[in-house]
């Protein structure tokens, strides 16, 4: 089943064109990797697809509904969700307030029931309490629960992150290089999480990333951008095989580490 499916994307910035015709689609509990050298247009067409870039042409329909011309609230509402490049937390509140900012969608107060703490509001919150617990503790931070976020170090900021964005409870989740600054034991153990999210909870995930070692390891089928244009689509082995990947993209690395 296609639970995202992009046609004829392009976006634009002032005559540049970032995206240029991209099209994809992405079956449901799919990990989709994104990859392709630094300005390829990846991040903007996660950007396109949560509604923070307007989109010259193009359609995205998410769960055979069109959601091109959405605001970003409300293509969360729909399922779909994302983290950040760089890390985006609030720092001086605990990792578990952190959780709670992102199921703050299904939260409702009235005047009285905020005022008094009763009320469905006030239940509901107490549910999303345990449930932010919960899930902390399946990314390995239930220890952290009470800490300031500026004080977990760097791969536990990631995780929190991730935690945060599982708490608005996606059906889709696109991340923009989760492994980024991470050691290659945090690594492994991303790569061990997300792979236990589509398994067990059945997520789909739009993974951007330069890390090979999660794109090769983890995906079902990864998309590559060169100048914007999708210049080869397929399967892990498929893609580390492809000539044109090799030399727009993996082979630019390489000879860089070589260098």
């Amino acid at each position: 089943m296609t639970l995202l499916k992009v046609r004829d994307l392009c976006v634009e910035f002032g005559g540049l064109r970032a995206v240029d015709g991209l099209s994809i689609e992405i079956g449901q509990a799919q990990i989709h990797s994104m990859i392709g050298p630094n300005g390829a247009g990846k991040t903007s067409v996660i950007n396109a697809i949560t509604g923070i870039y307007p989109v010259v042409r193009g359609s995205i329909c998410f769960s055979d509904e069109e959601i091109l011309g959405l605001r970003p609230h409300q293509i969360a509402t729909r399922g779909i969700t994302r983290t950040f490049q760089n890390v985006e937390l609030f720092p001086e509140m605990s990792v578990l307030e952190n959780v709670l900012v992102g199921a703050h969608l299904r939260i409702q107060y009235g005047v009285v029931g905020a005022t008094l703490r009763k009320g469905h509001g006030w239940g509901r919150e107490r549910y999303e309490i345990e449930r932010g617990s919960e899930i902390l503790r399946s990314l390995g931070l239930g220890d952290d629960i009470q800490r300031e976020a500026r004080d977990l170090p760097f791969g536990k900021q990631r995780r929190l992150e991730l935690a945060r964005a599982l708490a608005s409870e996606p059906r889709m989740i696109l991340l923009d290089e989760p492994a980024a600054g991470m050691t290659v034991a945090e690594v492994v153990e991303l790569n061990k999480i997300l792979v236990d999210l589509k398994k067990r909870g059945g997520l789909t995930i739009l993974l951007i990333e330069h890390v090979m070692q999660v794109v090769m390891e983890i995906s079902d089928m990864i998309t590559v951008l060169h100048y914007g244009r999708k210049i080869a689509e397929g399967l892990p082995d498929e893609i580390r095989a492809n000539a044109e990947v090799i030399r727009a993209y993996l082979g630019e690395r390489s000879s860089r580490a070589r260098a």
